[in-house]
């Protein structure tokens, strides 16, 4: 198990190497090798949820090998209770996105399935980096395949516009990154006269408060457009509107969290003080960014740009409850990434299939396919229900302990949060009522054929899963309970290092005493 992390995030490449040498227009094996890799992938992540010791905050499975020693960079990985979950995400939803592309994606196959293995590394070696240079590294590896599968394989209308504006957009936040990292490195150098980009080692670093603004506010545009919130979620509709179904269940699912981890992982532990003074304004657009979304689903006569703008609702929450700063808040936004994950990426898997036999995706071509297709509407109802949260689904319980935690952060945000659900349930239920149920008034309707076998054997193990956070959430909050509470003691620690920040008017509702308050680990658990 020494080389654990390293062989999960390279054995894709492996993959990437026999699919070369396979002839292009033999699709079977291509699809057949592409699969058996992501499926072997998931496996070899299993023995780190089981493997994993939940007693310690340390990062676990961790490697560390010098890669440039005189800039002090290092091939250093690890995983925590926070990164695992995610780890085990990715390789999971690779496996079903794989699968779901078998009869979707005729052209081009072998590029497609070489793509999709090289994102698979990027997005597992950068929620295991422990090393900023190596970190940005992966970064901008998960950039090209996405650009790839929503410029080639996505659809003919947009998909240049769509992938275009998604590269922009990403490749502006990472530059803001990038700038953000040398600076740090110099300003830890400078202090401290010790080379490194480690993560571990600059989580020790005191830095003027006055420097942690310019940090965490370039950190943060970056992660922002990522998640991505309210103002910067322009892109993500056209992206996942014109990807083809396993690229928005993997954009949903794993790609949007890089933002949410990226800001828990970095951004907030880093710059303490900064975080603080930027607290109000991050919620308040979280708080948009959950109505705005529900609001504008509510709108939407395309079922997979409505699934799309559910997306900024929901991630809205993830960061709510992230910056309320509370057990409750951050192990219910770890846990509603995950949720956010198996639910939207279940959604877009649905769409997917529906758009196979149809060719369309407008609401108002459908009507009445209970009737037909009644496999395919109780999963589509069980994970309708997934994504409003009904209490015993896993959705229920990330958007429960969020409010908690914020309710007992600031009241009124708590309030205002709340109204989001109502909404949620609105746009979804409607949705599901003019799809499923009704007459059948399009003929092509009648002639629709119920889900395959092998459409049901993606959908069920995402079934499975929904129930069982939903009913069991034990299972996985035991891995992410001691280092949620690391995460909080740390950034209190830190943040009491430097004192009460100066108090621009944005940060007149915060004290020293508020704080100490807030990221009270003693404030309660799940």
């Amino acid at each position: 198990m020494d080389h654990l992390l390293s062989t999960i995030i390279f054995l894709p490449i492996v993959g990437v190497l026999v699919l070369l040498f396979i002839n292009k227009e033999n699709h079977s094996a291509i699809r057949v090798v592409a699969f058996v890799f992501s499926l072997v992938e998931f496996i070899l992540s299993l023995p780190l949820f089981f493997l994993f010791n939940n007693a310690t905050h340390e990062m676990q499975f961790q490697e560390v090998v010098p890669w440039i020693e005189s800039y002090g960079i290092t091939y250093h990985l690890g995983i925590d209770g926070i990164s695992l979950l995610l780890v085990l995400l990715t390789t999971f939803l690779t496996v079903l996105c794989i699968l779901s592309s078998w009869s979707a994606i005729t052209v081009r196959v072998k590029e497609y399935m070489i793509s999709f293995l090289f994102l698979e590394t990027g997005m597992v070696g950068a929620l295991v980096a422990l090393d900023l240079v190596l970190f940005y590294v992966f970064w901008e590896v998960m950039l090209i395949p996405m650009y790839l599968l929503i410029g080639i394989w996505g659809d003919p209308k947009r998909r240049i516009y769509a992938a275009m504006k998604f590269f922009i957009y990403t490749m502006a936040g990472s530059v803001l990154m990038l700038v953000a990292i040398l600076a740090l490195y110099f300003f830890n150098l400078k202090a401290t006269g010790i080379h490194t980009f480690g993560v571990l080692e600059l989580y020790k670093t005191v830095i003027p408060v006055g420097t942690q603004y310019w940090l965490f506010a370039a950190f943060a545009v970056a992660f922002a457009i990522k998640v991505p919130m309210f103002p910067f979620h322009t892109w993500l509709p056209d992206a996942h509107t014109e990807a083809p179904t396993a690229g928005s269940v993997i954009l949903a699912g794993v790609l949007l969290k890089m933002g949410t981890y990226g800001f828990i992982r970095f951004a907030m532990p880093l710059f303490p003080n900064a975080a603080m003074v930027f607290l109000p304004l991050i919620c308040i657009l979280a708080i948009i960014g959950i109505i705005y979304g529900a609001m504008v689903s509510m709108m939407q006569a395309d079922l997979k740009r409505l699934v799309a703008f559910s997306s900024v609702s929901h991630l809205g929450y993830v960061m709510l409850g992230m910056f309320a700063l509370n057990m409750q808040g951050v192990e219910g936004s770890v846990y509603q990434m995950l949720n956010h994950g198996v639910s939207t990426g279940s959604l877009f898997l649905l769409v997917g299939m529906i758009y196979e036999r149809r060719h369309t995706r407008m609401i108002s071509d459908f009507g009445g396919l209970s009737k037909v297709m009644p496999v395919f509407a109780v999963i589509f109802m069980i994970v309708t229900l997934s994504s409003i949260g009904l209490p015993g689904t896993n959705g229920f319980v990330g958007e429960f302990l969020i409010l908690l935690g914020v309710f007992r952060s600031k009241i009124v945000y708590g309030v205002m949060a709340a109204t989001g659900v109502i909404l949620g349930a609105a746009y979804m239920l409607w949705m599901f009522q003019r799809v499923m149920f009704g007459e059948i008034k399009n003929p092509e309707n009648m002639k629709l054929k119920d889900l395959n076998m092998r459409e049901i054997a993606t959908m069920v193990p995402l079934v499975l899963l929904i129930f069982v956070m939903g009913i069991y959430p034990k299972l996985f909050f035991t891995k992410m309970d001691v280092s949620v509470d690391h995460f909080l003691k740390g950034f209190k620690a830190k943040y009491e290092m430097k004192g009460e920040a100066p108090t621009p008017r944005l940060t007149s509702i915060l004290t020293v005493e508020s704080v100490r308050e807030r990221v009270s680990p003693s404030s309660g658990t799940n």
